[in-house]
């Protein structure tokens, strides 16, 4: 009798390979961002903990890019959703439609259906739709009907505010602070940090358009 053939093992994926990739990621993210490396830390450090994160940061200095430059390294499947106090819980989670082709009702998936949510100036919105995340932070599933969604693995909400204004905003609740693992607090750029941000722009760079600027996928999940 043969043996069968043995399978090759995938190769162990240690220290020095996560370090790699963290220095990869770093480079990658500083395509698009100047500054920030300690905000940067703490959103890689969320990312592997599996945990949820907040940035808290005045306008323009560069949250929202920071969360989709990580997402497009990462090669994450990533959604934004502008948080407006019109928005409704199931434009979040998804809702139920009927369909009068088939007279019955199908699920519509929400963008919490990703990889990395984008809450973009979550405090905006009333307590009904912040509500709505409850859930989706803690079981990372959305339940309609009885019936529970899985979302998809990994999945992180990176939640943005901003802490100086707070005309028409609604301060999170304690109950959906504690679903955050950490929050990051995104200070003003230094000098030199205004100064390369100025020379970028001068140079092309469109926020707008990440692949113009040479951002790449160097990591997986």
């Amino acid at each position: 009798m043969t043996r069968p053939a043995a399978t090759a093992e995938p190769p162990a994926f240690g220290p020095d390979d996560a370090r790699a990739a963290l220095h990869r990621l770093r480079t990658e993210v500083g395509k698009a961002v100047v500054g920030q490396d300690s905000v940067v830390t703490g959103l890689v450090i969320a990312l592997l903990c599996r945990g949820h994160v907040l940035l808290e940061g005045v306008p323009g200095v560069a949250k929202t890019l920071l969360i989709r430059t990580v997402a497009t390294a990462l090669d994450l499947d990533s959604k934004r959703v502008q948080f407006t106090p019109d928005l409704m819980p199931g434009d979040v989670t998804g809702s139920l439609i009927f369909d009068p082709h088939t007279a019955a009702f199908t699920f519509r998936e929400g963008p919490v259906f990703t990889n990395l949510l984008l809450a973009d100036e979550i405090n905006r919105t009333p307590p009904k739709t912040q509500s709505a995340l409850l859930e989706v932070m803690e079981e990372r599933q959305v339940s309609v009907e009885g019936a529970r969604r899985p979302l998809p693995d990994p999945f992180i909400v990176a939640a943005t505010q901003n802490p100086v204004e707070y005309e028409g905003t609604y301060p999170l609740p304690e109950a959906q602070l504690d679903r955050f693992l950490l929050k990051l607090t995104v200070p003003l750029p230094n000098r030199e940090e205004e100064l390369g941000v100025l020379r970028a722009h001068h140079a092309g760079f469109d926020p707008r358009d990440l692949a113009a600027a040479g951002v790449r996928p160097v990591a997986t999940a």
